[in-house]
């Protein structure tokens, strides 16, 4: 499986920054990868250092000056990425309430609702679903503060508020999850994708309750808690505005079919 893979963003920086950009294809077995990514202020080159995270993530760090940063990243992808060796620290992390995962705060509501999670397979399948038919995806109708608790309560959302409302009734009910950035052939509209994953059957298995990219064709960008771990871009300490982002995703031939009522692995 071939896939092409971009992003652009054209940023204001008005002073002095500590920036750093998730948004390079994750690093894993099985996958080979071409890529390239350019950084200009003003028109002059900025060399960021690249940071490993986990599950083969990686964060491009670098100091700012005040101006016009553009960043342009490509990426083609070959191969299926092979499965990750499931940590027992993992299964720990993905159960605890995070910042826009606040499963804690649903404990009540999970339980009367779904039940008890732990040993039931096919929980996170019951659990995507019903977020996918409660939650309607609506852009612009969520704000970067929000999590799981203001999507159930407002009803709309996009990807990452589907994400965090799957993850944290999964944990809430005793199921290990987590989120994942993506890029995602067939999104529409394209942009950078969140998607939760699920530890099913000794596995990390990806559901998509907003039903807008055929999963098999996805490609993993980054993997964590929450959006707190995945932002394609974190600033430290200054004022910055994103005046342009844009995002592309294609894969040779047609578009994979996708039965999202099943679990599947992002390759």
């Amino acid at each position: 499986m071939k896939r092409d893979v971009s992003a652009h963003l054209d940023i204001a920086v008005h002073a002095p920054a500590a920036l750093q950009l998730q948004l390079a294809v994750a690093r894993q077995p099985g996958l080979e990868l071409n890529e390239s990514l350019a950084l200009t202020l003003d028109g002059s080159e900025v060399v960021p250092r690249e940071v490993p995270g986990p599950h083969g993530s990686r964060i491009h760090v670098f100091d700012s000056g005040a101006g016009n940063l553009r960043v342009q990243y490509r990426a083609t992808v070959l191969g299926a990425a092979e499965p990750e060796p499931v940590a027992a620290y993992d299964l720990a992390a993905y159960l605890r309430p995070s910042r826009f995962a606040e499963s804690d705060k649903l404990l009540g509501f999970a339980w009367s609702e779904f039940g008890c999670g732990i040993g039931d397979p096919e929980m996170p399948a019951r659990i995507s679903a019903w977020v996918g038919r409660r939650i309607r995806y609506a852009p612009g109708s969520s704000g970067p503060m929000d999590g799981a608790v203001e999507t159930l309560l407002s009803g709309t959302g996009v990807c990452r508020d589907f994400s965090h409302l799957v993850v944290a009734l999964l944990r809430a009910v005793g199921v290990p999850a987590r989120v994942a950035s993506v890029y995602a052939p067939g999104c529409f509209p394209m942009d950078f994708h969140s998607v939760p994953e699920v530890y099913v059957d000794g596995v990390w298995r990806a559901f998509d309750p907003t039903g807008l990219a055929p999963r098999s064709a996805y490609v993993r960008i980054a993997t964590g808690r929450d959006a707190s771990d995945i932002a394609f871009l974190a600033n430290h300490g200054s004022d910055i505005t994103v005046n342009g982002l844009s995002v592309t995703a294609f894969i040779d031939g047609p578009l994979p079919f996708d039965d999202f009522r099943l679990p599947t692995s992002i390759h």
